[in-house]
């Protein structure tokens, strides 16, 4: 993991004494709210629909175990509403059904950050003071800036990859850190790279995506794509440079962020997005990209070339940590326990050294928000970190957990650990390992409740059998337009949209991230008009059972759910969720 600096240390620190002050100022009325929004905002202080939000950032997704326990310091001692506050909000969930409200808890997010929900903004000084202590911030989580650096979880350990991609993280996290050109874009700008084969930090749904990639003669370099987002126009990004050499990386960002800087609307919120810009201009904008990049090589003395000392400087802080010696059984010897073989078969994935595991810890569980954790799982997260996987654990995109040093022969001491706390759930990439946002339970700007849904769908299909016969099946959640939860790229995706003052969500079929070896990175397109909350369970149903009866064989196993859909075309899931509101509605009726 990277290790701060004398100069990074006294940085975060100093940024949480500024805050501290900015904080007092506002409290004495020196500061108008106008005034101060914009500065907690950049520390990543929002205000939702009941409380305060604090966003943590956590670059390319690694946490050492401290940093999980100060976190989980955090959730307890922080993490508590305001009474009044905690009233109303229980009040108008309570009048709408189920709610979902818990406190002194985390949440993962889709960008590898953590997220608190209620902790007050009298306190957050003391937040900010904490997380300093322990190489942690919110600087950047927030407006219209460079957003937290994100990865694939797997990186430095896929058997897969192509190159290490966290040294270029870290080097990206320090150059677009309070960048001086870049604090006030047009619109927010995120940044995802992957060294691996298999793309597992959906790239082309970046502003920007970078892939590893290798030339004919061999080099190291990076395949560059631009314009790629989600909200209310889904784009894929567009690749700009098939091959760029790996020190010429931060030059052509910064060429690509000037122009997007320079050109990018600032009249409308809803077109200030570089794809928007990508997609206007198309070639022209490519054309100012490279006009600018050769200025910055050849003009300017390419200022921001990486010179080979400084990437092994980075690079030192990623090297293997030592592991302790493990004694017990080798991986063919391991219990036959049913249940454990099928953790091993969903939860765990190869790495790239044949002794070792990457074990993903679900967070997927009835009974809690997707991506939840409380102040005590946290804990026991950061003591099986210690225990089994070198004090390391990464935040992933589906939220979730994951312990990327695992010895062979701890496995089955690592699985009965987890078990215990309700983390072995052999569920990965499963139905019930489902994206959500937090929806209109929290975040003021959802027309909708993601939560209430997840559970709905969670509890129904709690059969791991089914589950397993059902196979990999993306279902992603977003409670609004901005597509938090990443519905469009759900191989299912559920968005929640209001209709005269009510819930109503939108289904959409095909949507893939791009980690589908089976092809690359693609939009869902919705099945027909909005069902209502009661409507959605049965609506999945009805996909679900479509998929099993057209489904074939192929290569001596089912098709997958997006591979039947992409056969068959998606007029007879249309039909099935159109039916499924017809008996929904007669059944209620009839009730």
């Amino acid at each position: 993991m990277y290790r701060y600096t004398d100069f990074d240390t006294q940085f975060v620190h100093l940024r949480a004494a500024q805050f501290r002050d900015q904080l007092e100022r506002w409290q004495a009325g020196k500061l108008a709210e106008e005034e101060f929004r914009p500065l907690r905002l950049q520390n990543g202080w929002y205000v939702q629909r009941y409380a305060p939000m604090l966003r943590v950032a956590v670059p390319y997704g690694e946490l050492s175990s401290g940093q999980l326990r100060t976190l989980a310091q955090v959730a307890r001692e922080y993490d508590e509403p305001e009474a009044e506050a905690f009233k109303t909000a229980m009040e108008t969930q309570g009048a709408m059904g189920t709610t979902f409200l818990p406190q002194n808890t985390a949440h993962f997010t889709t960008r590898q950050n953590v997220q608190f929900n209620w902790i007050p903004l009298s306190k957050s000084a003391d937040v900010m003071d904490l997380l300093a202590s322990a190489h942690l911030h919110g600087i950047q989580t927030s407006g219209n800036c460079i957003r937290n650096i994100t990865s694939d979880e797997r990186a430095g350990i896929a058997a897969d990859e192509i190159a290490d991609p966290r040294p270029f993280g870290e080097i990206m996290r320090q150059w677009s850190t309070l960048h001086p050109e870049f604090a006030f874009l047009p619109r927010k700008f995120k940044i995802a790279i992957s060294g691996a084969q298999e793309d597992r930090a959906a790239i082309a749904w970046h502003d920007v995506g970078l892939q590893m990639v290798h030339n004919a003669e061999g080099e190291l370099g990076f395949k560059v794509l631009v314009g790629g987002g989600m909200g209310r126009t889904p784009v894929i990004g567009s690749v700009i440079r098939e091959f760029l050499p790996w020190n010429q990386i931060m030059n052509y960002l910064e060429a690509i962020v000037r122009v997007y800087n320079r050109y990018g609307r600032r009249d409308n919120i809803y077109k200030a997005r570089i794809k928007i810009l990508v997609k206007a201009e198309g070639q022209r904008y490519f054309d100012d990209v490279e006009a600018e990049y050769r200025q910055i090589v050849d003009n300017d003395g390419g200022v921001h070339t990486i010179p080979q000392a400084e990437f092994d400087r980075v690079a030192a802080c990623f090297v293997d940590p030592a592991l302790t010696r493990h004694q017990g059984a080798a991986l063919a010897e391991l219990p036959q326990d049913p249940a454990f073989q099928r953790w091993l078969g969903r939860n765990v994935a190869a790495h790239r050294k044949p002794e070792l595991r990457a074990v993903t810890l679900s967070f997927k569980r009835l009974g809690a928000a997707p991506g939840d954790a409380s102040a005590a799982v946290l804990e026991a997260a950061a003591a099986l970190a210690d225990r089994f996987s070198a004090g390391e654990a990464r935040v992933t995109h589906t939220q979730n957990l994951l312990l990327p040093w695992v010895h062979v022969n701890d496995l089955y001491e690592l699985w009965q650990e987890a078990t215990q706390l309700g983390l072995a759930q052999a569920n990965i990439h499963l139905l019930t390992d489902m994206i959500a946002c937090p929806g209109g339970d929290f975040c003021a700007l959802a027309n909708a409740r993601s939560l209430p849904i997840a559970e709905s769908i969670t509890e129904r299909y709690q059969d791991l059998d089914e589950l397993h016969d059902l196979g990999e099946i993306n279902l992603h959640i977003s409670g609004c337009i901005n597509s938090c939860g990443h519905h469009h790229s759900g191989h299912i995706g559920i968005l929640g949209v209001d209709k005269d003052g009510k819930e109503w969500y939108q289904v959409t079929l095909g949507g893939s991230d791009g980690s589908d070896l089976s092809g690359p990175a693609t939009p869902g397109k919705v099945v027909g008009p909005s069902f209502a909350a009661a409507e959605v369970p049965n609506v999945i149903e009805a996909l679900l059972d479509t998929y099993r009866t057209q489904r074939q064989p192929a290569q001596g196993r089912a098709e997958t759910f997006l591979e039947t859909l992409r056969r068959v075309g998606a007029d007879p899931f249309k039909a099935a969720a159109n039916s499924a509101r017809v008996a929904t509605a007669r059944t209620e009726t009839t009730a």
